[in-house]
This record gives C-alpha cells, sequence and structure tokens, in this order.
C-alpha cells in the first residue's frame, strides 16, 4: 500500500508519464513520418538524407547539451528549453511540404529533441536514488504507449490519411513539454567539476563497456532493418509479422516490470554477458528457422537481448559516472549505443543484404554479439 502511495505521489508518477508521452510520440514518428514523406512524393533520396540528418543530431547534440548542464549544473532547465523549442520547432512541418525546409525542420527539430531521453534517464537514476532496480518499473509505461500508437495511429491513417501525424506529434510534444515543468530538480551543488567527472568515460572499464554496448545495438541492425523483410520472403503474412514484433514487446514490457527483483538477484554484469550470449543464440535462430513456432519462440528472447540488456546499460552507467556528469554519461551511452550502433548496423546491413541475404546478415549478427560478449567477459574478469 505505502509503494502504491509513494507512486501517485512522487516524482516517479511525472517520470513514468514522461516516458509515457516520449515513446508515444515516437510510436508515431519512427513508424508513420518517412510514410508522410514519402505521400508528399519526395524520393527514396531525399527520406535517405532526412534520415541521415536525424541520425547525425541523435549522435552528436545529446553530448552537446549533456556537457552544457552538466557544467553549469543546469539539467532541469535545459531539459524544459530542449521540449518547448522542439515542440515550436515540429509546429513548423504545418506549414510546409517543401524538402528543403522540411530539411531544415529536421536538422532544427534533431538538435534540441534528441538530447531530452538521456535527460530523462539521468533524472530517473537521481530519483530513484538507491533504489536504481526499480528503473524498469518506470520505463515500461514507454513502452506500453509506444505499442498502444503504433496501432492507434495506424488504424487513423488507414481511417483518414498519414497527415494526420503532424498533428498528433504537436499535440503530444506539447503535452510533454508542460510537464515537463514539473519534473523534480536533481540537481545538487557537487563538489567535483564536470571535466574530471566526465573523463571517467576514459576509463577502460567504461571504455570496454561502451565498445561492447556499441556492438550489441550493430548486431541489432539486421533485425530491425530487415526482419519484416527476412519473413516476407519465408512466405509470412502481415499479420504474423505483426505478431511477431508485438510478441517481443510484450516480452521487453514484462522484463521492466520485473526489473526490480531481476536486479536484486543478478549482478549487472552477469545480466550484461547474458543478454550478448541470448542475442547469439536469437540471431543464429532466425539465421536457420523458417518455422512459425520457433520464430515466435525466438522473439521472447528480446526480453533478455533488449529490455534487460538496456536496463542493465543505464544501471551501469551510472554507476560508475560521478554525480556532477550523469546528464552527460547516459547522453554518451546514448549516443554510442542508440545513436553510432544503430546507424552502423543499418548501413552495414543495406549495404550487403542484396549481396548475401538476411540469413547470412543474421549470422554475421550473431558473430557480432558474440565478440561483443566476449569483451564483457574479459571486463568482468
Amino acid at each position: 500500500m505505502n509503494e502504491k502511495h509513494e507512486w501517485k505521489s512522487s516524482p516517479k508518477r511525472i517520470l513514468g508519464l514522461q516516458y509515457f508521452l516520449y515513446f508515444g510520440v515516437l510510436g508515431i514518428y519512427l513508424p508513420y513520418f518517412n510514410l508522410y514523406c514519402y505521400h508528399l512524393d519526395f524520393t527514396g533520396f531525399q527520406i535517405g538524407v532526412m534520415s541521415a540528418v536525424r541520425t547525425v543530431t541523435t549522435v552528436l547534440f545529446p553530448l552537446v547539451w549533456g556537457a552544457v548542464a552538466d557544467h553549469f549544473q543546469i539539467r532541469k532547465p535545459v531539459y524544459i528549453l530542449c521540449n518547448f523549442i522542439s515542440c515550436l520547432i515540429w509546429a513548423l512541418f504545418l506549414f510546409t511540404t517543401d524538402f528543403r525546409l522540411m530539411l531544415l525542420i529536421c536538422l532544427f527539430y534533431g538538435i534540441f529533441y534528441s538530447p531530452v531521453i538521456s535527460f530523462l534517464e539521468a533524472f530517473t537514476m537521481d530519483v530513484l536514488g538507491n533504489r536504481k532496480e526499480q528503473y524498469g518499473r518506470i520505463r515500461v509505461w514507454g513502452s506500453i504507449n509506444f505499442i498502444l500508437f503504433v496501432v492507434l495511429i495506424g488504424r487513423l491513417i488507414d481511417l483518414q490519411s498519414v497527415d494526420i501525424i503532424i498533428p498528433w506529434i504537436l499535440a503530444g510534444s506539447s503535452i510533454q513539454a508542460v510537464l515537463a515543468i514539473r519534473i523534480p530538480d536533481t540537481a545538487l551543488h557537487q563538489k567535483g567539476s564536470f571535466g574530471p567527472g566526465a573523463r571517467v568515460l576514459l576509463q577502460p572499464r567504461l571504455l570496454i563497456f561502451l565498445t561492447a554496448a556499441f556492438l550489441m545495438l550493430l548486431s541489432h541492425g539486421t533485425y530491425y532493418g530487415f526482419f519484416s523483410i527476412h519473413l516476407e520472403k519465408l512466405g509470412y503474412g502481415k499479420t504474423f509479422i505483426g505478431i511477431t514484433w508485438g510478441l517481443a514487446s510484450v516480452a521487453e514490457i514484462v522484463t521492466m516490470m520485473k526489473s526490480d527483483a531481476i536486479f536484486r538477484k543478478i549482478s549487472m554484469e552477469k545480466v550484461l554477458v547474458a543478454a550478448f550470449l541470448t542475442a547469439v543464440i536469437r540471431w543464429l535462430i532466425l539465421c536457420f528457422a523458417d518455422s512459425a513456432a520457433v520464430i515466435l519462440a525466438s522473439q521472447l528472447l528480446h526480453a533478455l537481448t533488449y529490455g534487460a540488456f538496456h536496463i542493465a546499460s543505464i544501471l551501469y552507467i551510472d554507476q560508475f559516472i560521478p554525480s556532477e556528469a550523469k546528464t552527460f554519461g547516459q547522453a554518451v551511452n546514448n549516443a554510442v549505443t542508440y545513436g553510432l550502433g544503430m546507424t552502423v548496423g543499418f548501413l552495414i546491413n543495406g549495404m550487403f543484404y542484396d549481396q548475401i541475404g538476411s540469413s547470412w546478415l543474421f549470422a554475421a549478427s550473431a558473430l557480432v554479439a558474440l565478440i561483443g560478449g566476449g569483451l564483457m567477459c574479459i571486463k568482468a574478469k
């Protein structure tokens, strides 16, 4: 009873709402924004350029804003600023369908929106204090809303048109920006300075971890880029493909809801190693399997390869980064993994898909995950 009251009355509720809104917006943006551009008659090259601009901002600007926030100890003001300005910039999409203008809007939107998630992770770690294993129970609201909005907006697009995504994203971002004002101010007057704190990231154990994490997300390039195509070539229909993605998301949600129990019993290092080894098995299964039952079973492994791995990564960075550089630390983690790792993964898979096909790409993904797991084992020793 006390725990329920604590959730309703504490900053955890605000953080849960922020994740809920952030990933709800992402559930519209990721699946449907490129589709919107396609319906504006943009060429494949133009859509690719816009995607590349978004990727570059995802890698670079969380680091810039994270450094500014930690150096001047202004995390909350920067977070609010980025939310409101990115919201205003997005509104400009309502007034133009010109490629060059939309490219500029994408650039400036990315500059201000890309750091939001790493700031949110840093706020959450501070609020949880010595109960950081509960992170998944807050983060899970993002995963739930992501699924809801992917399905809801997809249905609304079928009933109306893809044009609805611009006002829907604006509405979600506006609510998130307003609620950002209520986010807990966890800034402290730190005794240490930002520079020495940030240099902790150059320690061998963290460099090894970041390299391994980069490899883990690189190994996901085939899955996120070509899994649906892989299944279609095996003869499966859209309904089955949708079920496989949904099953993976459910597995991820269950893991996040149970994360406090998992991390009370098992160390972060062991969870990370297990996630890498599970990724090797998962990619090998997708390399060789054509059975519906086996493919569905392999999707349950998403609980470890994404759910448990993501939580352990956030906790691991938080454990070793001093308080005066925590925002920057989470920004580096996101930039190296979901920014650089995913980008390189998509690029390599795109280059070799026509030559070797998705099955061999999944085999290569297993090898990459194995190398990452080997690095984690070395670090653990």
